[in-house]
């Protein structure tokens, strides 16, 4: 399981005050910025959270953790859930502030009580991870559970891992298929990965390498290492799709590259998707290889790196 990065209000547009408050004429930005402030410093928390954000991405002012943070406080003690996430988020993370888990922990709590569905999820990360609370898997199922009731995808993938592995509640690979599906049919990579693995190993249902190859493609597709690298080894081995040494070595090398998301595979397994990619490349021409390694360089070129600004 990847843990994302938390912040579903770090790919939020800022919206105008004349939007928010239905005011009758547009607004210019620096006229947005300027009420947003006389109306934060008013005590308006939903002013304090969106001119937080202004300065949490630089949107019209300077940059500013420090005084993201500040803004967001007040309007988490004023009861925002909202900048009660973005709160524990700047604790995790230590922008603005020094880092601190277990403040984290305590913001995410009070934001997913509230029911913000992100701050569910990272509580629920906090509890697999024994991060800034004692480590309790059944605690991480119950947060993942309220996000993954939400529709939160990443949740979704996670209760399905703890179905799988029988962490926090009891072992059971037809939930686990479950909770993956859900997930999967949005496009969650990682749930993509899964079902793969599901139906390698036949986990939950009869072993399918040509179903799995089809799952393996998609998370790959969507850039999950570890299925590129499977994906390549079943077209090294001729395993659930036809032998194809070219395709072996497009999906291996782009698998050694690391992910266009940024989670590259582990360092110990580099070694192995390296090797592998070269007995692939030892059965190729030198045209072959040359075609196969610039396809894998406009693969890199069509899924450029993905920036979190959080």
């Amino acid at each position: 399981m990847r843990v994302r990065s938390v912040g579903l209000w770090a790919a939020l547009p800022l919206v105008f005050v004349s939007w928010l408050w239905a005011q009758p004429s547009p607004v210019t930005a620096v006229q947005s910025i300027a009420t947003l402030k006389k109306q934060a410093t008013a005590g308006d928390a939903k002013a304090q959270f969106i001119l937080g954000y202004a300065y949490q991405i630089g949107k019209d002012v300077p940059q500013d953790y420090t005084k993201a943070a500040t803004l967001w406080r007040k309007a988490a003690e004023s009861g925002n859930a909202d900048a009660q996430f973005k709160l524990g988020w700047l604790y995790e993370s230590g922008k603005g502030m020094t880092q601190d888990y277990a403040q984290a922990a305590i913001w995410f709590r009070k934001a997913a009580d509230q029911g913000n569905v992100d701050a569910q999820f990272s509580l629920g990360v906090f509890y697999e991870y024994g991060k800034g609370v004692p480590q309790d898997y059944a605690q991480a199922a119950v947060y993942f559970r309220r996000a993954a009731d939400q529709g939160d995808t990443d949740a979704q993938n996670c209760l399905g891992d703890a179905y799988g592995k029988g962490e926090g509640v009891p072992q059971d690979f037809a939930q686990m298929l479950a909770w993956y599906r859900e997930a999967a049919k949005k496009g969650n990579a990682n749930a993509e990965q899964g079902l793969g693995d599901a139906y390698y190993f036949g986990l939950g249902v009869p072993k399918d390498q040509s179903e799995s190859a089809r799952w393996y493609r998609k998370a790959a597709e969507n850039g999950i290492a570890d299925a590129q690298f499977d994906l390549g080894v079943m077209y090294y081995d001729g395993s659930g799709v036809p032998q194809d040494f070219g395709e072996a070595f497009f999906w291996l090398d782009i698998a050694a590259a690391g992910e266009p998301t940024g989670a590259n595979l582990e360092a110990a397994n580099l070694e192995k998707v390296a090797k592998k990619r070269d007995d692939a490349a030892s059965y190729l021409t030198k045209s072959g290889l040359l075609q196969t390694q610039e396809r894998a360089r406009k693969w890199f070129e069509d899924h450029p790196a993905k920036a979190n600004p959080q």
